[in-house]
């Protein structure tokens, strides 16, 4: 018992637990021991007791029974998370304790709220499912703002509220007023309060999944990313990346399908709303590319190739590693290679984020570089001569970078691809001037 005693003192079961010490305390206040929680020894801001008689501070001992334990870690009795009491006597006790050692420098710890129950939440589901039924779209957006407003309070609502199937309601009824809408614009900010509620909630399950990843479900996820606010089209985003995530390909390729999604996606990256917007964007642009050809074919209709590459030339470097990734994956098709060979942008950029961005943004454009030299003679030699490629390619420095990126070390597949990558611009290298990758300014962008 001491020596659990002495790790649990230690923190070195609870690594979740964040020490809370009091500001500008003085070395003589000592606080009373009766106002520590027994783990962290430190004063508790809300105090919850068990029906061991022992009190806790609530997010230590909920963080000890969420680890796996399920006995009170001083008596070693049977404990619940529903067996804590909160215990409103001794929280008033330490509050007046703060107020009254203020010139210390000691804080009032603020008032808890109360936790919300699962009879609670159910019977707001209850309320959304009927509500959503019944066509009344103003009594869902108030329902379910109060759902995304009790699961923001703490991350103990939020798993409360995870627990009660709250995403398959929501969903379905996002569902049921998608489909029972004749203009999308009526619902739309009662669609963008459960797109809200919904994100709060991530991961969805299956069920879930099939209500937002029907086919009016998504025509109304593609009307909020082309007509929302911010916040909604962050959210629809964020959905859709969820589910484009969980899908295999054959449901992906229906999901892409929508009418106007493609669209609304790439415009997104083009013109960016917010950072966070704009990179839910490209990951879920990089799924639906990977599923299919002729989806990505659509992607680089719409300019894709061109999009990705002011990225990476213009952008905040936080967006490369994601840029690249869907530049890589567009290139494995024939369409995105065309596209990329006619660029005069493709090879310098390639090349300039080889270094300095992240180990796995070297590998996205290594293998970018590979798929678009080994297929160069037979796709894109009859456009600017057999080499044409490979010059420019040794022209911006991809020779000795590659080198060095062999010396400095890189992951197997990477390694192989680079050592393909010199065999093929070996052959040309007596031929051709160096110049720096970092210039960009003397090529021509289409544009």
């Amino acid at each position: 018992m001491a020596s659990a005693r002495r790790a649990l003192k230690s923190g070195l079961q609870i690594p979740f637990i964040k020490r809370n010490p009091i500001k500008n305390l003085s070395t003589e206040l000592s606080i009373p021991t009766h106002f520590r929680c027994p783990i962290s020894l430190e004063l508790m801001k809300d105090p919850v007791t068990a029906p061991t008689g022992i009190t806790y501070d609530r997010q230590n001992i909920e963080t000890w029974l969420k680890l796996g334990n399920q006995t009170c870690p001083v008596t070693n009795q049977a404990l619940k998370n529903e067996d804590l009491i909160p215990n409103h006597s001794l929280r008033r006790m330490i509050q007046d304790w703060c107020v009254a050692h203020r010139s210390s420098g000691v804080e009032r710890i603020p008032t808890p709220r109360i936790p919300v129950t699962p009879a609670q939440v159910s019977e707001l589901l209850s309320e959304i499912a009927s509500s959503s039924r019944h066509g009344d779209p103003r009594r869902c957006c108030e329902l379910a703002a109060k759902i995304t407003a009790l699961g923001r309070e703490s991350e103990r609502n939020r798993l409360c509220i995870v627990s009660c199937g709250s995403g398959r309601i929501l969903s379905n009824s996002f569902r049921e007023l998608a489909r029972g809408s004749a203009a999308v614009n009526s619902t739309t900010g009662v669609m963008e309060e459960i797109l809200s509620a919904l994100v709060g909630l991530f991961p969805l399950d299956s069920e879930a999944h099939g209500h937002v990843g029907a086919p009016e479900s998504l025509e109304s996820i593609v009307s909020i990313l082309k007509t929302g606010d911010l916040a909604g089209k962050l959210n629809a985003a964020l959905v859709l990346k969820e589910l484009a995530a969980s899908l295999d390909a054959e449901q992906i390729n229906a999901v892409a399908e929508t009418d106007g999604l493609i669209e609304a996606l790439v415009k997104l990256v083009e013109k960016p709303v917010s950072p966070q917007t704009t990179k839910t964007s490209l990951v879920t642009t990089f799924y639906l590319v990977s599923s299919n050809e002729s989806t990505a074919a659509k992607f680089v209709d719409m300019g894709l190739v061109s999009v990705l590459l002011e990225i990476l030339v213009d952008w905040e470097k936080s967006m490369y590693e994601k840029a690249l990734g869907v530049l890589d994956a567009v290139l494995d098709y024939r369409r995105g290679r065309e596209m990329a060979y006619g660029h005069s942008l493709t090879v310098p950029v390639l090349v300039k984020k080889m270094f300095r961005v992240s180990d796995m943004a070297t590998e996205f454009a290594v293998s970018a570089l590979w798929k678009l030299g080994k297929n160069y003679k037979e796709e894109g030699g009859e456009r600017a001569g057999e080499e044409g490629f490979l010059v420019q390619a040794l022209e911006v420095g991809a020779f000795q970078k590659l080198l060095l990126l062999l010396q400095v070390g890189c992951s197997g597949t990477t390694k192989e691809k680079a050592s393909e990558l010199l065999k093929l611009l070996n052959g040309s290298r007596e031929r051709v001037e160096c110049t720096e990758t970092a210039d960009f300014k003397g090529l021509k962008r289409p544009f």
